[in-house]
């Protein structure tokens, strides 16, 4: 199977965890697409579902399939989160915001009771950092926020390297209006202690580590379906 079709086929098998009249947390990135698209045909058999989607991309295309949307200011509490990530640790620590949207991503998962993350076995690690870590940045204090936050890799003891994400020639602004760093700094012996240093810089908006927050995984790969429950 190509590696779009293990993302189809993650996305179908975590379209059966999806219950009639839930409101559901929609994702963002290719596979989550992919499960919006088998969704949509779900819909138009007449199972009812309200979407919060995590970006404006996402959004336009529930719109374009048909599938109701909400916002959380309407529905704050939610029954479902469905989204992909970059990587997976055995711990269902992910790592998310190769797309851009790893803030709304993070606000629409911390609203819902369960999410499930859904991808191709190629996201499976031993331990996060081989994907470069998005951070959010505010753009005012770019400069002075980009040394706090060098500077706290530094103090845990990481070297490597911080880049601005940029789009053809221009900073890439999220929906949210803010920029992107990308840290390359290798594996994450300690995702909590990394998280708390980051939160802790005034500029950083947020981060695409998400810990403890994932439910399930389900995973695709030459074997066919795995669903991995997180530990404790």
């Amino acid at each position: 199977m190509s590696q779009d079709e293990l993302k189809t086929a993650a996305a179908r098998a975590a379209l059966a965890h999806v219950e009639d009249g839930m409101k559901l947390g929609i994702g963002t990135g290719s596979t989550a697409e992919a499960f919006v698209h088998l969704l949509a045909e779900k819909v138009g058999d007449g199972m009812r579902v309200l979407g919060v989607p995590t970006s404006e991309r996402t959004a336009r295309l529930c719109l374009e399939l048909g599938v109701p949307l909400t916002s959380l200011d309407e529905e704050p509490e939610l029954d479902l989160c469905i989204d992909g990530a970059d990587e997976i640790d055995p711990a269902l620590n992910l790592t998310k915001g190769g797309g851009g949207a790893l803030l709304r991503e993070k606000i629409v998962a911390y609203a819902s009771a369960k999410m499930i993350v859904i991808a191709d076995e190629s996201k499976l690690v031993d331990s996060l950092g081989g994907f470069a870590l998005p951070i959010e940045v505010n753009p005012f204090g770019l400069e002075a926020t980009r040394l706090h936050v060098q500077g706290a890799y530094r103090d845990l003891g990481y070297s490597g390297e911080l880049r601005l994400r940029v789009r053809s020639g221009e900073a890439f602004e999220t929906d949210g209006g803010h920029y992107i760093l990308d840290a390359s700094f290798g594996h994450i012996s300690n995702p909590k202690a990394l998280s708390d240093a980051l939160h802790a810089i005034p500029g950083v908006v947020e981060h695409g580590m998400f810990i403890g927050m994932a439910s399930l995984a389900v995973v695709a790969g030459s074997g066919g379906i795995r669903e991995l429950p997180a530990r404790g």
